[in-house]
Parts: C-alpha cells; structure tokens; sequence
C-alpha cells in the first residue's frame, strides 16, 4: 500500500509570509509613523504642559521627561532580559545568581528609583510654595465662563469667599511676566478646575471656598487655559485666554480695564438697556450694572467672546445674541431672536466699539 507524502513541516517565515499585508511588521511601521508624529505634533502649542511658559509648568515636564526616558529605559532592560532568557540554557546559571538577580533587580532597584522620585517631588513643593511678589487676582468660575477682577485685596485668613472690588474683566486673564501672581479661585455654582497648562498645573475652584494658586510666567505669548473638571453642557467651551506681558504693559491694561466706558448718545446703548441687557451685564458708565453675567465695559478689547469661543468682532457679538443657545448651548443667557435683526445689529454695533 502506498503511503500519501508527507506535507513538508512549515517553519516560522513562511507563517510570516502568509500573514495579510496588513500585519506584516514593515506595513505595521510605515503605518505608524505618521501616527507617531502626528501625537508628537500635539506636544506643543498654547495649551500643551510641554510647552513650558511657567516656572511650574517647566519643573513638572522636566520630570515627567525624567520619568518618559526612565521608564523606557526599564522597559528596554526587561525586554532584554526576556530575549536573553529565552536564549540561554535552563541550567546555564545557578540558583544563587537568580535570587540575587530577584532581590536586587526586582526589589532594591524600584524601591530606590521611587524614593528617588519621591524625594525630588518633595524638593520642588518649598520653591513652588514662595510668596507672590506680584499682584493679585480674583478667578471666579462660573458655568460657563470665568470672571475676573484685578487689583484685590487677598486676606489671608480668607477661605470662603473671594474678595469684592478690583477691576473686573472676563475670560481674558494678563499676567505680568516674570512675577509671582497669586490666583485666588472660587465659584458660586458647581466645581471647576483651572488650568493653563503650559503655565502651571490645576487648582479647583470649588463653592464656599477660596483655593490659591500662584503663577509665574517666564515667556511672554498668549496661552489658552480651560476648566478641567466637568460642570455641566458647556464644560468643554469654558475656555480662558492668558496673556503674559512686560510689567509696563500689564499696568496699562489694567488701568485701561478701570476707566469707565467712552459713552456717548448711541442708539444701541438705548436698546441694551431697553430690552434689559443692564440686569444681567456691566457696563460702567451707564446704568447697566447687572452681576450675572461677564462685565461688558471693554469687551471689544478681548479677543475672543463667549469663553474663547468666537473671535471678536460685530458679526460675531451679532451671532451670539441671536442664538445664544444654538452658538453655546447650556449657557443661561437666553436667546434673543425674537428681537428685530436691525435692534440686535445696533447693539452688536454699539458693544463691539466699546474697547
């Protein structure tokens, strides 16, 4: 009786070579290629922890870059060990070596790394921990938008309000570079958390409570910050936009915030306060004194409206007006659509020359 031939034993390369095209190891690394750069590209930009405008900011990507090449370092070292392992003889060394290499390997190196670690994040906590040396500014969140108010006066002992006064502002916060602002954060609604991640790290802002943060910029520019704690539908587009600025020029702004507005017989300062704008909003220098909503009196000098969402500008203010809850929904300013197309044009007009 004849035998059937025997089917010739398969080896590893030709398994690899029946793998589908897009498996095969050299398609897998030219695919991810691009990804990888692609999320290196990331690493950088006005809100990137990397991108190292604070004192802050610099010392927390300095060690995280200490921990990225470490780790990598480690798991290289492992992996090796693994190849090696599976290449050498069962017997080719002795109990002793093995041990030795479980205690020392698996358990004095880690536990000298992480106190290592542990030691140096304590270091930084005392320079992190210096006294402001600059001004200091009141953060209010607020859902969704941030308020803000210059020139206070901080008490120490404070910890559950913020302070009345100062010069107030929204969404748009200018530091002086090279000093140590203290922040002081609270909200009157629900927890947010502030952050400006290439100037520092994040601090809440939580009801019934003051939490101080201080920031040092070292780099002027503009950097974008956000709320890093959900609160609610517009959590997402409660941006803030940090300029950092010479000493001079950060005094300037301030006193420009300070002066009242230029006010003069417009038709579009009549409709805001006819169709009740003045309840909600501030503009000084006229009867609009409203505490709801942000303060108005310079708005045109910011760059951005509705919390980093919409540059600046009439058609913009126009918009928003409009279709308040269509542009950001969840915002409590309603709507005002039912208002003639003429009466929202006369105040956009009028808001977007107030700089």
């Amino acid at each position: 009786m004849t035998m059937p031939a025997s089917r010739p034993l398969t080896t590893g390369t030709s398994s690899c070579r029946r793998l589908p095209a897009a498996l095969r190891p050299d398609r897998v690394a030219r695919l991810a290629a691009p990804a990888v750069l692609a999320l290196l590209a990331g690493c950088a930009g006005p809100q990137s922890v990397f991108e190292g405008a604070g004192a802050e900011a610099t010392d927390v990507a300095f060690l995280f870059w200490v921990m990225l090449v470490g780790s990598v370092a480690i798991w290289l070292f492992v992996i090796g060990l693994g190849i090696y392992a599976t290449k050498t003889r069962p017997r080719a060394h002795s109990e002793r070596t093995g041990l030795h290499l479980i205690i020392w390997g698996g358990g004095v190196f880690p536990v000298v790394v992480l106190a290592g670690l542990l030691i140096w994040g304590l270091a930084m906590m005392p320079e992190l921990r210096r006294p402001a040396n600059g001004p200091t500014i009141a953060v209010s969140g607020e859902r969704f938008w941030w308020r803000i108010s210059y020139d206070v006066e901080g008490e120490p002992g404070a910890v559950r309000s913020l302070p009345a006064g100062g010069v107030e502002s929204a969404n748009e916060l200018w530091l002086p570079r090279g000093r140590r602002t203290e922040i002081l954060l609270g909200s009157p609604d629900v927890i947010h958390s502030f952050w400006v991640p290439a100037i520092a790290g994040k601090t809440d802002a939580i009801p019934g409570r003051v939490n101080r943060l201080v920031l040092e910029p070292t780099r002027e520019g503009i950097y974008n910050g956000v709320c890093a704690e959900f609160c609610g539908d517009a959590h997402t587009q409660m941006g803030l936009r940090v300029v950092v600025v010479p000493q001079a020029e950060y005094d300037a702004r301030v006193a420009a915030l300070a002066r009242p507005a230029a006010v003069t017989d417009d038709p579009g300062a009549a409709l805001f306060l006819k169709n009740g704008c003045g309840a909600c909003h501030t503009v000084r220098g006229t009867e609009a004194d409203g505490r709801v909503g942000p303060d108005l009196t310079h708005i045109a000098s910011r760059q951005t409206i509705a919390a980093g969402l919409l540059p600046t500008n009439v058609a913009n203010i126009a918009r928003f007006i409009h279709s308040t809850d269509h542009v950001k929904p969840g915002v409590e300013m309603p709507s005002f659509g039912v208002l003639p197309d003429t009466e929202i044009d006369a105040i956009a007009q009028w808001l977007g020359r107030l700089e």
